[in-house]
């Protein structure tokens, strides 16, 4: 194993004042959810634009060079369904803190996402599912299976560079579903493949007093099962807390009482 990746989730067109930001380039609002990320421990930020149809390519380009400019070329995870603005975003991004991330295939309509990481030597987020929720672990198994088997034939290193996602599920109203994505993380961990995920959605819909409690006990336990890396939020510090915790638990850093600090 080695020391968790957190990406950052908090660039997201969905939030209100991110939105106003990229309508009118403005960059304060940005800068400042970023900042805010990369001081709380995030690894990578993610950038998600949205469909971004119309001015997706230039939209792209500013929030990857607006972000790599003022924050050390800090590595950025491309969140887009608009696959030139993902190429467009490639075009600019300086790679001397890490490749860039593809987010997100699947086994199903996004396939050819997979085909774009490929080819511009990036990391894709390769989704076990094809459309809806996978019925089972064999079923997430045998997406993986499609998905790497696409990687492979395009000449990617499927060790390094496709990040399986299990589909974190809320645990409101599919409760009965979360071994699933607890036992295909121990498959993908017995695989050797690298992994990742929206562990934020499982909470989605639970009092704000208990999601940080829940999403950081869920992810204490993805991580003793194997995880490698997920999409949270940076800034709720129980869930930092836990993740600084299991790094030094997993020998993945050295302990000092002031762990937490560092």
């Amino acid at each position: 194993m080695a020391k968790f990746i957190t990406i950052g989730e908090r660039i997201h067109c969905i939030s209100p004042v991110i939105r106003e930001a990229m309508n009118s380039k403005n960059p304060e609002p940005i800068l400042k959810r970023a900042k805010e990320q990369l001081d709380a421990g995030a690894v990578y930020l993610d950038l998600n634009i949205g469909p971004a149809e119309s001015n997706g390519e230039d939209l792209m380009q500013w929030g990857v060079k607006l972000l790599q400019e003022n924050f050390d070329n800090v590595p950025i995870a491309l969140d887009t369904a608009n696959k030139k603005a993902i190429e467009a975003g490639i075009r600019v991004y300086n790679r001397a803190k890490g490749k860039p991330i593809v987010n997100s295939a699947d086994a199903g309509e996004r396939i050819e996402n997979i085909d774009l990481a490929a080819a511009n030597d990036a990391i894709v987020l390769a989704l076990c599912s094809a459309e809806g929720v996978p019925g089972s672990v064999d079923e997430r198994q045998a997406f993986c299976m499609e998905m790497l088997e696409r990687g492979m034939e395009k000449g990617m290193d499927a060790a390094e560079d496709m990040w399986f996602d299990p589909l974190f599920l809320v645990i409101k109203g599919m409760q009965d579903k979360q071994k699933d994505v607890l036992d295909t993380i121990r498959w993908f961990a017995e695989q050797g493949f690298k992994s990742t995920g929206g562990l934020s959605n499982i909470s989605n819909g639970m009092p704000k007093h208990i999601r940080p409690i829940m999403d950081s006990t869920m992810l204490a336990m993805c991580i003793s099962a194997g995880l490698t890396s997920a999409i949270v939020n940076p800034n709720d510090l129980r869930l930092m807390e836990t993740v600084k915790s299991c790094d030094a638990i997993l020998n993945e850093t050295l302990f000092a009482d002031s762990y937490l600090e560092l």
